[in-house]
């Protein structure tokens, strides 16, 4: 089931089904385990980082819903939460109601879903004191690679510390006064997207100032695909900072762990880190996001879609962004023998978006089967038909890429498969690496 929501002004509202995520998760789970059971924890895995659910229950849950096993960690402290539009809990409280049949009063649960900031600050005595701002902004109204500003909640008041503004990484003074930091981010399982990089800062952040760092793990909507070109170390970026491929095939709370086991932080520091895991979980649930994770990801199609036609953002084709099918589109001006056409402009999630006002050609992906590999064949093919090859790639291209590799291999005439056959080692190497560091099971990856 796929959900859908085109109106990009309404930019990280919920979308319009709220039942259809319970409905999604509660099927999946009946056909992944006949029987529910709680998350399976990794026994490699450290305990002392790996928190336990104080909740007996058989429904699925994200960490940040399992609300009861991570609140004692920010009692009586000062709590900074590095969030976004995705941190959202769903949480049950008990009503009463009269029954007009039977002429009694009733007692049952009602379910409801709210910020997580507006939780704590409204149902809780956690003393939230700094919200911090990854790419796209706390409220998520930052267009694409727009800089995001410091400033005060609207609706609490809290300050608001941008960390997609002059710097990337939380400094000492900005961390002042936090004895714990949640990190309650939605990511989408591709390497360039730049929400493990913040992740990744805040880790180095926390470890140089000691504060504890409590990530709240939700699924990755990509997390059964481990697929592309390993990155080089030296073409290191925001939008890739370590060795690995373009999809990971990890939760958030599996990549910081990572991150920690492998001693990528500066000086080889470890994170005092806590993760509060998915409950009911498993790798190959298909998981539909309640919340778009970022402006230009409207939909499941779009998240499904990212990884491989992100490439295209180092070059001259548009992916649709200032339309409604953002990564689900492509085309340029220069890809003129392509029936499908559209023409780029400014909207909420892109004030300036490539080929703005200019009619693209290409082809619309929208209603394509879900993908589960990192598919080039799209790139290959507006590579070999456009009318200026010579302009068709740009310098972002590496970064996008991890290395010079692939570029030089399309250009060179090299088929998906002959280029596919040239990952095989890397991708070898680091699913043996990432095993390590797996919380739920991987009974399903998909491996290409």
């Amino acid at each position: 089931m796929i959900l859908t929501n085109t109106h990009t002004t309404d930019h990280f509202h919920i979308f319009y089904w709220k039942s259809v995520l319970a409905i999604t998760v509660v099927g999946l789970l009946a056909v992944a385990c006949k029987t529910p059971q709680a998350t399976v924890v990794n026994p490699s895995l450290p305990a002392k980082v790996m928190v336990k659910s104080k909740v007996a229950s058989t429904k699925f849950l994200t960490g940040a819903d399992n609300i009861e096993s991570y609140l004692g960690l920010l009692r009586n402290k000062k709590v900074g939460a590095l969030t976004n539009p995705s941190g959202q809990i769903t949480y049950e409280y008990p009503y009463t109601y009269i029954d007009t049949v039977n002429h009694m009063q009733q007692s049952g649960m009602k379910s409801e879903t709210m910020h997580i900031v507006d939780y704590l600050t409204q149902k809780t005595k956690v003393d939230l004191v700094k919200i911090y701002a990854p790419e796209h902004g706390f409220r998520g109204e930052g267009a694409d690679g727009e800089l995001i500003v410091d400033g005060k909640d609207v609706k609490t008041g809290i300050p608001i510390i941008s960390l997609y503004g002059n710097s990337k990484k939380p400094s000492k003074e900005q961390l002042s006064g936090i004895e714990v930091l949640i990190f309650d981010l939605q990511d989408v399982g591709a390497r360039f997207y730049t929400y493990i990089s913040s992740l990744h800062y805040v880790m180095e952040a926390c470890a140089e100032n000691h504060i504890e760092l409590v990530i709240l793990d939700r699924p990755n909507p990509n997390g059964a695909i481990v697929d592309g070109p390993i990155l080089e170390k030296e073409y290191s970026s925001f939008v890739g900072m370590h060795e690995i491929p373009v999809l990971h095939g990890m939760t958030i709370g599996e990549y910081a762990l990572m991150i920690n086991g492998e001693r990528w932080l500066k000086d080889s520091l470890q994170c005092p880190l806590k993760i509060v895991p998915c409950e009911n979980y498993r790798r190959e649930m298909q998981y539909s996001l309640p919340v778009r994770p970022s402006p230009n990801l409207p939909n499941d199609q779009a998240i499904n879609l990212y990884a491989s036609l992100c490439f295209f953002e180092g070059t001259n084709v548009s992916v649709g962004r200032g339309t409604d099918k953002q990564f689900q589109i492509y085309g340029s001006p220069f890809l003129t023998s392509y029936h499908y056409s559209f023409t780029p402009k400014p909207n909420a999630g892109s004030k300036e978006p490539p080929q703005n006002g200019k009619e693209c050609c290409g082809e619309d992906l929208s209603h394509i089967p879900k993908i589960n590999h990192l598919e080039l064949k799209w790139l290959i093919d507006a590579y070999r038909n456009t009318e200026q090859p010579e302009k068709f790639f740009n310098s972002y291209f590496t970064k996008l890429a991890g290395s010079k590799k692939l570029q030089r291999q399309i250009e060179g005439g090299m088929s998906e498969e002959e280029i596919r056959a040239t990952w095989k080692s890397g991708l070898s190497k680091f699913r043996e690496m990432r095993q390590k560091y797996l919380i739920y099971p991987d009974s399903f990856l998909t491996t290409n």
